[in-house]
Formats: C-alpha cells, structure tokens, sequence
C-alpha cells in the first residue's frame, strides 16, 4: 500500500517541506499524517479524500447527489451518521455507503446492520458533501413544506400563538410545533440554495415567503395568513427581539448551526398594514474569504488592482449598488495584503468577516460612533491602511482625503452607478474638484452577473439585435458559443450556480484629472476614460457571455441604468 504522504504529493498543492512538517508532528504527537497536514492547512478535505480513495483503490465520490433516497432516516440515527461521517445510497445498480474515513470498518458494519443491508460498495467522499447530505436529508424526510403547511392550517391559530409566547427557550428542533417546524425548514432551505436573504411578507389573505438566491428573489412557500403573529414571534424570540412590540421596527440578530455550516442572522423587522414584515440577512461565517483572482478580473486588470492596492497612500474607491460585492471586493484586497509588516484598521458597519490581523470597528449611531468619527480616531492609531465601509456625508470624506493626504492608503465604496458617477457624487457633496484628483488613485465600478449552470446550459444563435446591446460585433462571434441558462436539479432549476464581478477601473490619469478640474459631468469623465483605455462594465460583461460565463440578458440586466 502506498503512504498518502506520496500521493498527496502527486495530487495536491503539497509541498515536500509542508509534508515534512506535518511528519515531524506525527512523530512527536502521534496521530494520522493526512488529519495533520489538513489541521495544518497544508492541504484540502478534497485532496485528503481523493488521496484516500487513491491509497485503498476506492472510487472517489466529490458531491454527492441531491436526489437522495431517505428511507434510512427512519432506522438510522442522524448522530451515527455524523459521528462517523457517513452516508448511505440506496439504488437499484447496488448499494453504496459514502464514507470520509474508510477505515472505520467497525461503524461500516453497523450500519450494514442497521440497514439490513447484506454488502454494499465504499466510496470516499469529503467530509463536508457528506455532512450536508446527512442534514439535509433527515431535514427533507421529516417534514417537507406541504406536510408542515397543512399543519398549520389545521392548527388553531389561538392555540399557537400561545404555544410560542408561553415557551421560555424555542431552539429545541425536535419540537412539534409547526410554527417551529416551518423555521427550522426555511433556515434549512435558504442555507442550502445559497440563500443571502429570507424575506418573510404579510398580505390580507396570506403571507409570502422568498428567499434572494445570486441576487434574485424566488418563492418558497405561502402558509395561512393566522400564523404571521406566530412566525414573527418565533424569530423575534430568536433573535432576542420584543415579541410585545409590534408597531415599531426592530432589529437584532442570531446564529443557526445547520450541517457543518454557522451562520450569522440579522434579523430586520417592519409593520405594515398587515402585520409585521421581517428580513433575514444570512452570513455564512464558515465561507471562506475570497482571493483577488477568484473575483473575475481579467489578468491585465488583476495586476493593475494589484499594483493600486500596494500604493503607499491614496484612495481607492470601489462603487456599486446595494448587493453588488463592493464589500468582498474590498476584503480580498486586505487580505492580500495583511501581513505583519503593516497596520489594517477599519470601520465598517455591519462588520461581516471577521479578519485575522486587521482592528475592525463597528459603527453605532446610538453612542455617536459614526464612520465619521470612528476614522477621526482610527487616524491617530498608527495605520498604513484604512478601510471605510462606506462614504456617506462630507465630513467622511473630508476626514478619508485628509488620511489619504497624509499618506495612508485608503478603501472605501461609493453607492453610484458607474466609476466617473463617483467623482460627481464626491464633489455633489461639497468636495473640492483639486482634492478628489490629488487623493484618489482608482475607482472601480462592478456588478455581479450569475453564472450559467455548466450542468445544463445550452448554445443558442442570438439575434444580432441582442448581441449589439451589449457590444458585441459578428467579428468577436468567431470560435465562440454562446450560451442560454435552462434549468436543472444541479443548480435548482435556475439554470445559474454561483455569481462573478464585471468590473470597470477607472484610472486617475493626467487626462481624467484635467477634465474633473473642468468639470463634474459624469459622461464627459467617462468619455475621457474609455479613450484612454478604460474597459465598461457592459464590454467586461460581454467578454464573459463570449467566454460562456453568463448571459447576455444577465450582463444587460445588471448594466442597465
């Protein structure tokens, strides 16, 4: 049998230095050289499985089917199968158990028991497929929404409304409730599409459930109108909130623990004229930050971003509208350049990663802790970078160009259309045209297009009507296919998985300077940078439909002004 040090050498980032730190461990502490490496960091769950199967001549399994057939649920205990980390596939070519550590063949026997099964074929998979295939399948099996929506309607609304203000502590998921049930159910949707938000809308005759998935609003489930007292209650009690106050908005938040996923929930409420309408912001606080080059820049804007972000000082702007990435944007940078050598301070609010390294400060209006006055202070902490969630009023921007004239490099987000719109909403605000030139370096505009699911998208002929709205001439047609979204059970019949940026970087170059010292018109800055090379959020969308990353109404959607 070969060593899986060996094989994850072959396969993975490793490095022999990497692995011989690891096996420097292993000899002092003991334990399994792949479990090292992995607590290391040295190399993936991915790569640890693949390894495994690879060493034991078993067939590596990388996601997990989504059509799973739970019938096990009701013999198998959910805390077996996580503790063990594995997950059993019925089907009519044979049974397969999916395990993350087939050496377990003690466990592997006892779920063959447990089953009934007489054999079944082991696969490796990584741990984190199979622990979301675990809960969500006890999740789907034990209520889906129709069984738990018809509870409700037969349910006395009296009685449950008393049922969730009477109970202390409501975070018990074996609870019968259907109110509960209903919850538990929606978190657990939402977290497993990809969910951002769960918006949750009271009308006369019922309420409306929808979940934002890549931007876009979806429904869920419609319940009876008599539990909206009910639903809002169960999050208010959540998210510590006064169940008593219904005629005023409110705010807070909490954390739901669903599979091996923890996240954060800020949870918004509002009355209306038929009861209260709330908003829950979901923050996966296990997903990882993203590095520049997983942005969608092209590597000659890459490399010119690059360069900006290691300025000595200077603003750099990045613009948008709300839910446009401005924000990861912004933390790819500083992780990028977070090292010990430099001092990252930064106020934001709300604060959504927390950051190894980096002061973060999060604004509070109530004890006057504005963005204002939090960079006043940061100011006299020492810092070579700041970060400033965002520039709403002139003393912000006043006090961040005074930083960046004194030789800190500055980040910051604008809400404005386009990159040139930034610099008239700066001097809108009250900012001299000599300042904004002398203090900002770049300011990038970008929004976030789906992406087309490589399961089913499909080639289509466009009309050429289509293909000049966004720029694209029969000339770049050439070699290339472009693709329309369709719809599958891989990407939940959207037809899209996953987003990416279309990006715009406007340079602050001696011909754009001359021309803000001129004038404030948007257009006319945006004339002078397209001449002196600046690529339009629209061409960088369409460079992405040619490429077959998204659509060419998606890049038309997300550009029209």
């Amino acid at each position: 049998m070969r060593l899986i040090g060996e094989i994850l050498l072959e396969i993975s980032e490793l490095d022999p230095a990497s692995l011989e730190r690891g096996l420097a461990v292993q000899r002092e502490k003991g334990g399994r050289i792949g479990e090292i490496l992995l607590h290391q960091k040295a190399i993936q769950e991915i790569d640890l499985a693949r390894a495994l199967g690879r060493q034991l001549d078993l067939e590596f399994i990388q996601s997990l089917p989504s059509d799973i057939n739970t019938d096990f649920t009701d013999t198998v205990p959910i805390h077996f199968l996580k503790k063990f980390k594995m997950i059993p596939l019925a089907s009519t070519d044979g049974n397969s158990l999916v395990v993350c550590d087939p050496f377990l063949f003690q466990a592997q026997d006892e779920l063959l028991q447990l089953l009934a099964w007489d054999d079944a074929k082991i696969m490796v998979g990584p741990q984190n497929a199979i622990l979301n295939a675990i809960s969500f399948s006890y999740d789907i099996s034990r209520d889906t929404a129709e069984e738990v929506i018809q509870d409700l309607h037969e349910e006395d609304p009296d009685l449950i409304i008393s049922e969730i203000e009477e109970t202390g502590d409501l975070l018990d998921d074996t609870s019968d409730a259907p109110v509960i049930k209903l919850v538990n159910l929606m978190f657990s949707q939402a977290v497993r599409a990809g969910a951002s938000d769960i918006h949750i809308e009271p009308f006369k005759s019922r309420v409306a459930i929808r979940q934002r998935v890549d931007g876009i609003l979806y429904d869920m489930f419609t319940p009876p109108s008599h539990i909206q007292a009910a639903l809002v209650s169960r999050i208010k009690v959540m998210a510590k909130l006064n169940i008593a106050e219904k005629r005023l908005p409110q705010d807070g938040r909490t954390e739901i623990r669903i599979a091996d996923k923890n996240v954060d929930v800020r949870v918004s409420t509002l009355p209306t004229a038929f009861g209260e309408r709330v908003v829950l912001r979901l923050l996966d606080k296990s997903s990882v930050l993203l590095k520049l080059t997983d942005l969608g820049m092209t590597p000659e804007r890459l490399k010119l971003f690059n360069n900006l972000i290691h300025a000595a000082h200077g603003i750099i702007l990045v613009t948008g509208p709300t839910g446009s990435g401005k924000t990861t944007t912004l933390y790819a940078a500083l992780s990028t350049i977070n090292n010990t050598d430099i001092n990252i301070i930064t106020v934001e609010d709300p604060i959504e990663y927390q950051m190894d390294g980096i002061g973060q400060v999060q604004v509070s209006p109530k004890i006057n802790l504005t963005f204002a006055n939090g960079l006043r202070s940061i100011v006299r902490q020492d810092p070579d970078v700041i970060l400033v969630g965002e520039i709403r009023d002139m003393e912000t921007a006043e006090i961040a160009i005074q930083a960046a004239l004194t030789g800190h490099l500055v980040f910051s987000t604008l809400h404005t259309n386009d990159s040139a719109s930034a610099v008239t909403r700066l001097i809108d605000m009250g900012i001299e045209p000599f300042l904004v030139t002398s203090s900002v370096n770049a300011i990038l505009a970008q929004r976030l297009v789906r992406r087309l699911c490589k399961t089913c998208r499909e080639p289509i002929e466009p009309e050429q009507e289509s293909l000049q709205s966004i720029g694209i001439t029969p000339d770049m047609l050439e070699g290339r296919t472009i693709y329309r979204d369709k719809g599958c059970p891989d990407c939940l019949q959207t037809g899209h998985k996953g987003r990416e940026g279309i990006f715009e970087l406007m340079l602050m170059n001696d011909d754009i300077k001359t021309t803000i010292l001129r004038t404030s018109d948007a257009n006319a800055i945006k004339k002078v940078g397209v001449e002196n090379g600046m690529i339009s959020l629209r061409r960088d969308g369409a460079r992405k439909v040619l490429e077959g990353i998204t659509t060419i109404e998606e890049v038309f959607r997300v550009t029209e002004q």
